[in-house]
């Protein structure tokens, strides 16, 4: 049996959409607003084919915990960092660090492989064409399987907690 498609897949996005065109027209005039509507549904309804599934949040509180932690770690990051440069007579330790995956998902893994990224000192190089190590570029590295371990778990352990125990394997 073949599912009907939605009208609006995504409600948030067209919403965003909407809100985005009339803060780029500058204007709520009446032919503004309806010509937003039309691309901020039809937009959206004619890419949702190319889109993959969005994965159901279990616990949108260990989401919201988990975004905090990201958003500390990246301040503190940036004052390490920052400590770094301004102390030239610091040896940096830069290296390529392999770290093994826990997680199976592909959305789950670009999260991961995003928040390593954002984070300063420290960049998602590649992804192994097995999807089960992820290289990873460090900026000062003293220990490999402190960093592995930091990794898993500020973040992926919360990622495999909130994405990957809903799905069933």
């Amino acid at each position: 049996m073949i599912r009907p498609r939605p009208w609006l897949p995504t409600p948030l996005l067209s919403i965003l959409l909407l809100v985005v065109w009339l803060l780029l027209v500058r204007s709520l005039a009446f032919g503004h607003i309806l010509l937003g509507t039309l691309l901020a549904v039809t937009i959206p309804l004619a890419t949702s084919r190319f889109w993959d599934a969005q994965p159901h949040v279990a616990r949108p509180w260990l989401l919201l915990r988990f975004v905090l932690r990201v958003l500390g770690d990246i301040i503190i990051a940036n004052l390490e960092v920052a400590w770094l440069i301004i102390n030239p007579w610091r040896r940096l330790r830069p290296h390529f660090v392999e770290y093994p995956l826990m997680l199976e998902d592909r959305f789950t893994v670009t999260l991961l492989a995003n928040t390593i990224s954002l984070t300063p000192g420290t960049v998602s190089a590649n992804l192994r064409m097995d999807g089960k190590t992820l290289l990873i570029h460090a900026l000062n590295v003293q220990d490999e399987e402190a960093l592995i371990a930091h990794i898993r778990e500020r973040y992926e352990q919360p990622l495999k907690e909130i994405y990957e125990c809903s799905t069933s394997r």
